[in-house]
């Protein structure tokens, strides 16, 4: 792969740079240079994986105000395609971890498919960001690969940079927690989900489970995809409506399916409500 270096954008060759990036990534017309310069100028953090004087991963974030407090919304992260699966997208959330500590930043917020595996364990296993927000078809109708045909459904993460939670050592453990949603085959091997436990709905930790190539499944038959988005809107609306959060993707290597960690009444001390 070669050595790479990840810094904040300081001129704007790299915010030109981040825009050629975004067609390389997504085929997609980039953010006007007029408005991630400015979003830098105020608040928001954008950082770039250089690799000598290329762009080849970039982090995109904002500042959020809600409810009296602020903080920093995480938009986009983009890797080139020829560079993906090697670990960059990590080390630029941790480097987005560093710096928007370092400017005051308690909290940092995203969004993602919650049928896509792999940012799932990025983003709740090893970040350990967590997530009580479901989003229905967040940003409408979308045409690019990844979404084209189904409603945009989003979970919206909370990343508590400077909680013990985020920066000790403690995980959860799934041993003791009830698979809440069971799944079977179709006719031609792929998983769908085949029966609820409704009567596990006071249990202190719950299982979920989601397929391990959703893509897969979305190419070799579109209804089946379009019934686990449904089913998973379903199941998460009703767990976090009953005060479960989502804390962990739990790989399962032998099996189509993923599991979900959702656990009971998930409270998490910040250093804001200390202050209070």
């Amino acid at each position: 792969m070669g050595n790479y270096h990840i810094r904040p954008f300081n001129d704007r060759a790299d915010f030109e740079k981040m825009q050629q990036l975004e067609k390389d990534t997504w085929d997609m017309a980039p953010i006007p240079l007029h408005q991630t310069l400015t979003a830098h100028k105020n608040g928001g953090l954008l950082l770039g994986a250089f690799q000598e004087e290329s762009l080849i991963g970039f982090s995109y974030g904002f500042a959020g105000f809600s409810d009296g407090s602020s903080y920093l919304c995480s938009h986009m992260l983009g890797i080139h395609p020829d560079y993906q699966k090697r670990g960059i997208g990590e080390a630029l959330k941790y480097a987005q971890k560093r710096e928007a500590a370092r400017l005051g930043y308690e909290q940092v917020t995203w969004t993602f498919d919650p049928l896509e595996g792999v940012n799932a364990y990025l983003n709740l296993t090893k970040l350990k960001a967590v997530c009580s927000t479901y989003e229905v078809n967040c940003y409408g109708k979308m045409n690019d690969g990844l979404n084209a045909g189904l409603p945009t459904d989003r979970l919206k993460v909370d990343w508590w940079i400077q909680s013990d939670y985020v920066n000790s050592d403690f995980v959860f453990s799934e041993e003791q927690a009830k698979v809440f949603a069971e799944y079977g085959s179709t006719e031609e091997g792929c998983p769908k989900i085949s029966l609820l436990h409704p009567e596990y709905l006071a249990e202190e930790a719950l299982l979920v489970p989601v397929p391990r190539k959703f893509q897969e499944i979305k190419r070799h038959s579109f209804d089946l995809a379009l019934k686990w988005r449904l089913d998973i809107r379903e199941i998460f609306v009703q767990l976090f409506a009953g005060g479960y959060t989502a804390v962990k993707l739990i790989q399962r290597p032998q099996e189509p399916v993923n599991y979900y960690l959702f656990v009971k009444d998930f409270r998490l001390t910040t250093r804001r409500e200390e202050k209070k």
